[in-house]
């Protein structure tokens, strides 16, 4: 198991680790990427909540659920005020790796697999919301990115603890 959660780690960082180009995105790539990010942290919560024991974890995917869905909604508010289409958000090839790798463990190593992937996914999702909230380039969606930020960091803080 520690071997699997070893290589989760070293692909989730390297599916997720944040291209240059983060620090310069249009406000429609910023939509995408915030709602890729979104989707994927509900998606693989979802698949966790179906086989963990762990109560921890369990309240922490429950919670993964419900703020992603929250920063989800805020983001299309946002776009709607700053005149940018919203699509359905949609999961990158690399998250959809990820997720189906998640939903072809079960019990214990699921749960490392979902921890491993959450650090490095919350790790890309604040780069990303960092970015935007001090370059970017349509006010709404960049007051939107500054409120994420401190969400994101408190996520992170609870997953350094598990």
């Amino acid at each position: 198991m520690k071997n699997l959660t070893m290589t989760s780690l070293a692909v989730g960082t390297a599916l997720f680790s944040v291209p240059a180009s983060a620090q310069v995105m249009t406000p429609a790539e910023y939509v995408a990427t915030a709602g890729a990010s979104d989707l994927y942290e509900i998606t693989s919560s979802q698949i966790v909540l179906e086989t963990t024991q762990n109560s921890q974890l369990r309240s922490f995917a429950k919670m993964m659920i419900t703020q992603h869905t929250k920063s989800t909604a805020d983001v299309k508010g946002a776009a709607k005020r700053s005149r940018i289409a919203a699509p359905p958000p949609k999961l990158t090839p690399l998250q959809n790796e990820l997720v189906t790798q998640l939903s072809s463990e079960s019990g214990p190593t699921r749960d490392a697999a979902y921890i491993a992937q959450q650090k490095a996914a919350h790790g890309q999702a604040l780069a990303v919301q960092k970015a935007y909230a001090m370059e970017g380039k349509a006010a709404p969606l960049k007051a939107a990115a500054q409120t994420i930020v401190p969400v994101v960091e408190h996520h992170i803080i609870m997953l350094k603890a598990m």
